[in-house]
Order: C-alpha cells, then sequence, then structure tokens
C-alpha cells in the first residue's frame, strides 16, 4: 500500500439494510480488525468524507439522502457499495419500493459483494478505496495546480482517452487490411 498524504475520512450510510452489513461495518471497526490501522477514519459529516460506504439497497426515502450526502463530499470522492443489496438491491431487487442498488443514484467505484459481506471483504474494499482516493488526490492536485475546474479537467481526460481509442482502432484497421491485402 502506498503511503497517503493525509488519512481519509469515511462516512457509513445505510440505505435500507436488514443491518448484517452494518454489524460487519462495526466489526471492521472494533480491534480485532481495527479498519482504522490502514488510515481511515470515521466521520459523520459529508462535507469532511473522503470515501462514503453504503449498505442496502437504496428505497424511495434514501434516494434523496444518498444524493445531497455524494453532492455534499468534495471531490475526490470514493463510493463503496458494501453488501449484495447496496450492489444490485439485493433480494429485495423486485420490491415495490426498492429503486436498486446504490449505482442507481449515484456513481459506484467499488462493490463488495456478499450477504452479509464479510469483514475481511469490506477492510479489503477499504484498501481499494484508499488507493482509489490516494489517485484520484494525486490528479486533483494536478488538476487545482493547472488552474482547471473539475469539468474541464474531466473533459480533456476524455479528449485523451477518446484519442487512444480511434488510435487503437485505425491500428487495428491497419492490420487488418495488411492481412487480407
Amino acid at each position: 500500500m502506498a503511503n497517503v498524504k493525509r488519512s481519509p475520512w469515511l462516512l457509513h450510510y445505510d440505505g435500507s439494510s436488514c443491518n448484517g452489513c452494518d454489524i460487519e461495518v462495526l466489526a471492521c471497526m472494533t480491534p480485532v480488525y481495527d479498519a482504522e490501522r490502514l488510515g481511515v477514519e470515521n466521520t459523520g459529516d459529508p462535507m469532511q468524507a473522503d470515501i462514503l460506504l453504503i449498505t442496502g439497497g437504496i428505497n424511495a426515502q434514501a434516494e434523496p439522502v444518498v444524493k445531497q450526502i455524494y453532492d455534499q463530499m468534495p471531490r475526490p470522492k470514493v463510493v463503496v457499495a458494501v453488501g449484495i443489496c447496496a450492489c444490485t438491491g439485493g433480494v429485495f431487487k423486485d420490491a415495490y419500493n426498492i429503486k436498486g442498488g446504490a449505482d442507481t443514484v449515484v456513481p459506484v467505484d467499488i462493490y463488495v459483494p456478499g450477504c452479509a459481506a464479510r469483514p475481511q471483504s469490506i477492510i479489503d474494499g477499504i484498501i481499494q478505496a484508499r488507493e482509489l482516493f490516494q489517485k484520484r488526490s494525486e490528479e486533483h492536485d494536478a488538476m487545482v495546480k493547472a488552474g482547471l475546474t473539475y469539468e474541464q479537467y474531466k473533459k480533456m481526460k476524455d479528449e485523451e482517452e477518446a484519442k487512444k481509442v480511434a488510435a487503437a482502432k485505425a491500428e487495428e484497421d491497419r492490420r487488418e487490411e495488411e492481412n487480407n491485402g
């Protein structure tokens, strides 16, 4: 694991779960698993949070709350869906009041499946989130240093990606022509 410049803050939100995953998330914070040794700290304030950990499916009541929490989080931010309900809607996905998994409301970066997700899997997801947060922090620092807004930076990255895809396609077409001709 690479060293982070600062400890990412983690905010846990329960969409509408049976609380099985919530208990496992709490277990991660006990001395047995000690998730804080990874350099993450808990917060209850979305404006301080860097990593959003969502458990449970998203119902009609939770949808605006999750959106609001996500929007209040500063960039860079990482979203982790913990448990099959947060990943896909789980066994309740066909229920009248369940919208689906967390990705129906906010972009999810890391999925930790399981019913309930095991503490070891949750900690692995937190490690992945921490590494992704570090990478995004470095990109964010470069963006700020260059004086770009997030939208400008994203557009620039999308254009670079489009150029790479176009170049790869052109090379593939050229090779195909050589093989056929």
